[in-house]
């Protein structure tokens, strides 16, 4: 029988995909443009280039690039600790926080177990669940587009392994703040990993959210997710970490895909935090930039909730999403549009940031009541 024939006989059984993986929707990733007049604003990533540090640790490793990194990620993660003031012992790394996520509920959830976060948030938080098996359960986001964490409190039943916590909450922007944390975790069952996800933290104006160290020195059941990708600039070489009490750390470690942070992005990782004076400056250009469009949207009518990631949050029903998103795609402007839900603009440099201020005031005397 040929390979046309066995596709096409009527009894041929092929491999089938689980359930959980058939049924899965797929990551949406922002759009992408080749266009040099294309302003790429639907991607949470860094507008300016590598640091220079970095790139030239890129460079240096380049030659390395026919041996395998060191999968423990031992002077990466002894970097971090040194960083963050805890103990290698204490950090796991993987590709991108995503990757290190991944590596939490595959190493704590069983078929069944529930994992509870807010949504909107992170769009692959349901993604991940769903992969492993487990069950997740959203909870809907309070008037002010932030966690409402009494919610989430009561969603928690006998077989809940994780929460998620995502400050400042991607696409909106809110963080959650440090006493709001502290009384949750009061609340919460030790025995339940409570994930502080923090990949937008570096934009975070000070005391604006948790001090997550904080909360982890005092709370054993705390994990606090970070990554390489937002402020940092490496969104390209997928690099992210987690710390959390020594066992857990040790577990997810265990559960990473071998090899699965390059050599290059370790080394680039290491001299990004070496260069954090340079990372903050840029930083604070990010937050000048989010302050003067969100005073101007504000002032056109526009009504925002105050952001502290590197992005603006417009809530917008299907019908407002819709005419804006083709506003914007015919100013050659991409943004991320949620369906139902509303429109993120990540923050980018001047020139392109002043184009969408230009665009938004055109429609917001249409589009606002």
């Amino acid at each position: 029988m040929t390979r046309d024939q066995f596709l096409t006989a009527p009894d041929t059984a092929l491999p089938t995909l689980r359930g959980a993986v058939a049924g899965l929707p797929p990551y949406v990733p922002g759009r992408r443009s080749a266009g040099t007049d294309i302003a790429a604003l639907a991607s949470n990533e860094s507008h300016y280039e590598p640091l220079p540090a970095a790139a030239a640790a890129v460079a240096a490793a380049a030659g390395t690039m026919n041996r395998y990194p060191d999968s423990a990620a031992v002077e990466l993660r002894e970097r971090i600790a040194r960083h963050l003031g805890v103990t290698a012992g204490e950090v796991a790394v993987g590709p991108g926080s995503v990757g290190v996520l991944q590596q939490i509920i595959t190493g704590l959830c069983d078929a069944g177990d529930e994992v509870i976060f807010a949504w909107r948030s992170f769009e692959a938080y349901p993604i991940l669940v769903e992969l492993a098996g487990a069950l997740p359960v959203r909870i809907p986001l309070d008037g002010a587009e932030g966690h409402d964490l009494d919610a989430m409190a009561a969603a928690v039943t006998p077989r809940t392994k994780v929460i998620l916590l995502c400050t400042p909450n991607n696409p909106t922007g809110v963080p959650i703040g440090h006493e709001r944390i502290e009384a949750f975790l009061q609340s919460v069952r030790s025995d339940i990993l409570v994930v502080i996800d923090e990949a937008y933290v570096e934009y975070a104006e000070p005391g604006s959210g948790p001090d997550s160290l904080a909360l982890y020195r005092q709370y054993p059941n705390v994990c606090i997710l970070r990554t390489f990708s937002k402020a940092y600039g490496l969104a390209g070489l997928r690099v992210g970490y987690a710390v959390a009490a020594p066992a857990i750390a040790e577990g997810l470690r265990r559960t990473a895909l071998p090899f699965s942070v390059s050599a290059l992005a370790q080394k680039a990782a290491i001299a990004s935090l070496d260069a954090g004076e340079e990372m903050e400056a840029r930083v604070d250009g990010v937050r000048k930039e989010r302050a003067r469009m969100a005073a101007q949207l504000e002032a056109q009518g526009w009504k925002l909730q105050p952001s502290q990631g590197n992005f603006l949050w417009i809530r917008a029903d299907e019908h407002l999403q819709a005419r804006l998103v083709d506003a914007f795609d015919r100013a050659g402007i991409l943004v991320r549009a949620y369906q139902g839900d509303g429109v993120r603009i990540t923050v980018a440099a001047p020139a392109s940031n002043d184009r969408v201020l230009r665009l938004l005031e055109a429609h917001a005397a249409s589009t606002i009541d």
